[in-house]
């Protein structure tokens, strides 16, 4: 497992083949639910041929984190609005693209696993929230400072607060294979520190709907 890095694989079809199968596995059985057999059979490759790209496991999902943090990222970018209640009604919907394609988010299955992850995956994961949670913050504090946002306390805190209510409702609605479940916990979870719902804001009646039509033309993730 010694070497294992956050670099990038050099870019190659073969290399964004493997990663794309890895993560879509990952994301629906867990890290250590699939093997380099299964991506081989999957891609029709050898084993060898995906350690030559990546040498260990271990140094694959490293470079699973890095490219979805990434990619994240840059949805991150493309979300932001005016209105800070806007924002935070499409950073929800970030999660709701994956969860309509019965995926969980990557990080947040990587997290259940954190025990038996090496530590260089540990690092890159831990990595990944906190900038997820730094981003959250300062929109969060953007919306208290405007008025558009109400709530006490450090803007951290409840950055963290949400992003575990919104992990946790991804990962019940898919256990019971009803998204509405996650569609509820993020409204409330909104709603919160909203205030009175908006005329035509929020996450109401057919936002699932709505994510599964996007989900359909946004790639993997920038569906989170």
């Amino acid at each position: 497992m010694g070497g294992a890095t956050a670099q990038q694989p050099k870019v190659s079809a073969t290399a964004m083949r493997i990663l794309e199968v890895a993560e879509r596995l990952a994301q629906t059985r867990g890290f250590n639910g699939f093997s380099y057999a299964d991506i081989a059979a999957e891609l029709s490759i050898t084993k060898a041929s995906l350690h030559y790209h990546f040498a260990s496991k271990a140094d694959l999902g490293c470079a699973l984190i890095v490219g979805y943090s990434k990619r994240f990222a840059e949805a991150l970018g493309q979300i932001e609005a005016a209105d800070p209640r806007d924002t935070l009604q499409r950073y929800v919907q970030l999660y709701e693209t994956v969860l309509v394609r019965d995926r969980m988010c990557l990080c947040g299955m990587l997290a259940a696993e954190i025990s038996t992850l090496p530590d260089a995956m540990r690092a890159e994961l831990r990595s990944f929230f906190d900038k997820n949670e730094s981003w959250l913050a300062s929109q969060l504090e953007r919306g208290r400072k405007s008025g558009a946002l109400r709530f006490d306390g450090p803007a951290l805190e409840l950055a963290r607060m949400l992003t575990a209510g919104l992990e946790g409702a991804m990962l019940l609605a898919r256990s019971y294979e009803e998204p509405a479940r996650f569609e509820a916990t993020a409204k409330r979870l909104l709603a919160d520190i909203n205030g009175p719902p908006q005329r035509d804001g929020g996450i109401g009646r057919g936002s699932y709907r709505t994510a599964r039509a996007t989900a359909k033309k946004r790639p993997a993730v920038a569906s989170r």
